[in-house]
């Protein structure tokens, strides 16, 4: 015997789409909705944002993002970025090399030390795919 759930049951939580006016092609039998987009994100594209996005996808990495995009001398040292995050040196590094890997931050050695700075081009081409047309 399988559960349903009784009609009050059903609709908690549920929300209803509104319904939208049809076009007259659609009533008339054409096709029943003009594209979202009039090209989709080619394939290659897409697999970039996709890393970048999965990099994002840690709440570490993305304060890490956040404070690099933020930082006024533009480039910080990794073990500056340790106490904001509350994280090791060794995480950090981790979190950073992630990053660098998904092409949304640069790094230089100065001394004994790292440095890592924003891609500006990165984060515009996430924004430019979050934008709406």
């Amino acid at each position: 015997m399988s559960y349903r759930p009784r009609a009050k049951e059903a609709l908690v939580g549920v929300k209803e789409l509104p319904l939208l006016d049809q076009p007259a092609q659609a009533m008339a039998g054409g096709t029943c909705c003009t594209p979202l987009v009039l090209e989709p994100l080619p394939e290659a594209d897409a697999a970039v944002l996709s890393e970048r996005f999965a990099a994002l996808g840690d709440p570490v990495r993305l304060r890490l993002v956040s404070l690099l995009a933020n930082a006024e001398a533009g480039a910080v040292c990794v073990c500056d970025l340790t106490e904001p995050v509350e994280r090791s040196q060794g995480t950090v590094s981790h979190h950073l090399k992630v990053l660098s890997k998904a092409g949304l931050v640069v790094s230089e050695k100065r001394g004994r030390n790292m440095w890592y700075s924003i891609v500006p081009s990165a984060l515009e081409s996430l924004r430019a795919a979050l934008a709406t047309r």
